[in-house]
């Protein structure tokens, strides 16, 4: 095994440019850590705000990013994972407090990697960990969606949306989504979304339309702009979790809970860790996909030379999918 790996660097907050890709020693493992040969990365606007400076003083620089990664167990010091086992990791600090998935190799406490077993291909793979256990979290500890219940998803064509739509219809539930460009529209159709909704700012105005009496979950994936509106499209005794900031706008000014919530709305949020994806979730889910009954959204496949241009695609809001690093 060589000592060396590649990896792609961030010397300091900035713009793209401030990417290098390095070679560095091979991680070694402190106790009760497992180092992960990385397969492929799914990349995440959590990285665009790192990368922009707006992650807090806990990063230092240089940093190698990346809050998720797939690949196989290469060196597991605790015994709990064979080499080559199957394998996916994310959050706890990966690529803030310590370097992350943007490597051939990272390092990881154990307690955040979870096994699986399928045979899709690596970039498949690569883009589920942090998609499905932010959908999934949203879906549960967020909203604590039932069958037959109705979900807004604003921000639907997200990685994230695109990922919630397809859990809340397989629970069986009715899913409305957003889009601010019309040309995507059919991609959450495809998805198997009930209604597309074009958000214009009036979502909920329109979502009164298809349900008088308003949705009963809603997840709010653009952030505080968008969040008075999708507050206003949710039922009485309704349901919301905020979950994203595609907007990049994370605080609300002067909050005044009884002007800003609606009477018998509830406000609830989610943020998680692997601990919050059960390993036979994941499976079920990857299971799901290889039968053709879920989707993974990948729009652009890239290298690890590829992850300047990513972020800048990223910045630009401009993909239609999950961006995907395949090593």
């Amino acid at each position: 095994m060589s000592t060396t790996m590649r990896a792609v660097v961030l010397d300091a907050p900035g713009p793209v440019t401030n990417f290098h890709v390095r070679d560095l020693p091979v991680p070694e493992p402190r106790p009760g850590w497992v180092r992960i040969q990385v397969r492929s990365f799914g990349l995440n606007r959590s990285e665009l705000m790192t990368r922009l400076g707006h992650s807090g003083g806990d990063v230092t620089f240089p940093r190698v990013l990346g809050i998720e990664a797939t690949g196989v167990v290469d060196h597991d010091p605790t015994g709990t994972f064979e080499p080559g086992r199957q394998v996916m990791t994310m959050m706890g600090e990966m690529g803030r407090r310590f370097d992350g998935g943007y490597a051939e190799y990272t390092c990881v406490p154990v307690t955040q990697v979870i096994p699986f077993r399928s045979d899709l291909d690596w970039a498949t793979l690569g883009a589920v960990p942090e998609m499905l256990q932010t959908a999934y979290g949203s879906l549960t500890d967020g909203l604590d969606a039932r069958p037959g219940q109705s979900i807004l998803i604003r921000g639907g064509t997200s990685s994230v949306g695109l990922a919630t739509a397809a859990l809340a219809k397989r629970l069986g539930m009715t899913v409305l989504s957003t889009t601010r460009a019309p040309a995507k529209a059919e991609l959450l159709l495809d998805l198997g979304v009930d209604h597309v909704l074009i958000d214009d700012g009036h979502v909920a105005e329109h979502t009164r339309a298809i349900l008088p009496e308003g949705v009963d979950t809603a997840l709010e994936l653009v952030g505080t702009p968008t969040l008075p509106d999708t507050l206003r499209a949710t039922a009485r005794h309704g349901v919301v979790c905020f979950t994203g900031m595609l907007s990049n706008e994370w605080t609300v000014k002067e909050f005044y809970p009884i002007s800003y919530i609606p009477r018998g709305v509830r406000l609830t949020a989610y943020s998680g860790e692997a601990s919050d994806l059960p390993a036979d979730v994941l499976q079920r889910f990857l299971d799901d996909v290889a039968a053709g009954l879920a989707k993974v959204p990948i729009e652009i496949i890239y290298d690890l030379e590829g992850v300047a241009n990513a972020h800048a695609r990223m910045e630009a809001n401009s993909s239609q999918g999950k961006l995907v690093v395949v090593l």
